[in-house]
């Protein structure tokens, strides 16, 4: 009987050695998985800015519509949400909630008239600064 019990006892349990091979097999897999995952997230990032740039640009079209002019770059985007001074015209909101922040969490940048367009909207990227590549790269209106 004590035989049959400590037999039992054995083999409820892992030893460290299975516990080791099941730890090392799944830090292999996050370690594969992980950077492949993060790679995904920072396309959407970008997909996000994109597509939010575009729909400012829509908004900002509907402002020029009904104003007659974009707002200048001190109104800034600001201007699609609150009626800017002296605009008679304007008949917003052109958002349906405040001027989003770009997927970063960083303001996007208007400039009227722009450089590369008749207006810029540019959000700097996950680095916030002028320039860069792949998920700092610079995304504006004009691309």
């Amino acid at each position: 009987m004590e035989r049959t019990r400590m037999k039992h006892q054995r083999t409820a349990g892992f030893t460290l050695l299975e516990l080791l091979v099941v730890m090392v097999i799944i830090g292999l897999l996050v370690g594969y998985v992980g950077p492949m995952y993060f790679k995904q997230v920072g396309k959407s990032e970008v997909k996000a800015a994109r597509a939010q740039i575009d729909s400012l640009g829509k908004a900002l079209a509907q402002y020029r519509l009904d104003v007659g002019h974009y707002p200048s770059s001190e109104q800034g985007l600001a201007s699609l949400v609150e009626k800017p001074p002296n605009e008679a015209k304007w008949d917003g909101p052109y958002l349906q909630k405040a001027v989003p922040l770009d997927p970063w969490g960083t303001p996007y940048s208007y400039k009227y008239p722009g450089d590369h367009g008749e207006f810029d909207i540019v959000s700097y990227g996950k680095d916030g600064q002028i320039g860069g590549t792949g998920e700092a790269a610079d995304i504006g209106s004009w691309q």
